[in-house]
């Protein structure tokens, strides 16, 4: 969306404000980009000063190589080693550890069909999901998508079909409505530990700080969150429960750049499956490989980039005839 709408960023950080002419990526690229170069730059000036350093601890009290430590000397002041300054930016961490292997057998999804209100929001819905797999699903109106997903996390019964998760799958479900979880008076210690088995201060003290919530942070009532805080602790419950198969609804509504960057960096290399609907552009085209468009008239299920599935015209006639 940004890419497509901006056309310059302007970044306040480091206690600066930096124009840059170009889209949401180049600025990002530009800036890491730079970063690196900075961090580069003074690495191996560190490295030339260490050496510099020890050929004159070496030397010092040698006449014969006096010239050239006093030249190394001279070398070492002309050394610039600039100091890099802490981004103002906070990255929650992020991390999906899988405490199980994935087995052959993940999802059998057969017949399924959904009829909410005399409506058929999907039907005769049928596929398999393939260890690796890291799907999107698409619909025409969102409750689709999340009656599906409500439905394969047993929340609700499907109007007709079955499905089946494999004996080695565990799952983690981030649904799009998480008002539900936060209807009780407790602070966020309270809140988490009632998703840890360790619920030691020290550990969730801990795993709430990678989630950006330190010193009175930790005292707020989860009532009072706002949506970006509930979304950072319905991440940290999921991480918790240490999945190979995460649900995802909708997951970066309400959350901050920085937010969705850790979030799609680790979507991107989970080792488990990844079953998401969204309206993130770039967190879909960077995470998924597959996509099942759940219509009143079957599934259209491609295994191709989303980019490539909006825009193919072969599908877009499929999709015209399945809706209809």
């Amino acid at each position: 969306f940004l890419d497509n709408v901006c056309t310059d960023v302007v970044d306040i950080d480091f206690g600066k404000i930096r124009a840059f002419s170009g889209n949401y990526t180049f600025w990002y690229e530009s800036s890491q980009l730079a970063l690196r170069q900075a961090a580069n730059a003074n690495k191996k000036a560190e490295e030339k000063k260490k050496e510099l350093q020890e050929f004159i601890q070496r030397f010092s009290a040698n006449v014969a190589k006096s010239k050239q430590t006093t030249s190394r000397k001279k070398m070492i002041e002309k050394l610039k080693i600039e100091e890099i300054e802490p981004s103002t930016r906070r990255y929650p961490g992020i991390i999906f550890q899988p405490e199980r292997a994935t087995g052959d057998r993940v999802l059998n999804v057969e017949n399924l069909s959904y009829i909410q209100d005399g409506e058929v929001l999907f039907k005769d819905i049928s596929f398999t999901i393939e260890r690796g797999n890291k799907v999107v699903f698409l619909a025409k109106e969102n409750r689709a998508v999340t009656a599906f997903f409500k439905i394969l996390n047993k929340e609700i019964e499907p109007t007709t079909g079955t499905f089946d998760w494999g004996v080695t799958i565990s799952t983690a479900y981030l649904p799009n409505d998480n008002s539900e979880f936060f209807t009780k008076n407790e602070t966020l210690y309270e809140w988490l530990g009632n998703y840890s088995s360790d619920t030691s201060e020290n550990f969730l003290r801990q795993y709430l700080g990678k989630m950006l919530f330190t010193g009175d942070d930790l005292q707020k009532s989860a009532k009072v969150l706002s949506g970006g805080e509930k979304m950072r602790c319905m991440i940290a419950k999921m991480m918790l429960a240490h999945p190979n198969t995460v649900i995802m609804d909708h997951p970066t509504n309400h959350l901050d750049m920085e937010s969705i960057q850790a979030f799609n960096n680790n979507m991107k290399v989970f080792p488990g499956q990844v079953l998401m609907a969204g309206h993130d552009h770039e967190f879909i085209e960077s995470v998924c490989t597959r996509v099942i468009d759940l219509t009143p008239r079957g599934a259209i299920d491609k295994y191709m980039d989303f980019e490539e599935y909006l825009t193919d015209e072969k599908i877009k006639a499929q999709r015209q005839e399945k809706y209809k």
